[in-house]
């Protein structure tokens, strides 16, 4: 089964962002993280992938969005998100 795409907005110093990037760490789940901080493209590419997305982090999987951290955990606590992640 291939790996699915994991990538994550975050800004730095985001408290939640850092438990979302704990989660898939902790999983040993490798990511592409982009960092918004700045703004600039990379924030508009990821209020396009994920209309309405005012916060970060904002987390896709095989380039569907998951949400934030909580939906993370939500979705880790109902055991569907190993599934997604293929583990």
């Amino acid at each position: 089964m291939p790996t699915p795409k994991v990538e994550i907005y975050t800004k730095w110093g985001c408290p939640y962002c850092v438990r979302a990037k704990a989660l898939l760490d902790g999983k040993g789940v490798s990511y592409t993280e982009y960092d918004i901080t700045l703004g600039g493209p990379r924030r508009a590419e990821m209020q396009e992938r994920v209309p309405g997305a005012m916060t970060v982090p904002q987390i896709l999987i095989d380039d569907r969005a998951i949400g934030g951290c909580d939906d993370l955990h939500a979705l880790d606590r109902a055991g569907k998100l190993d599934p997604l992640l293929a583990l």
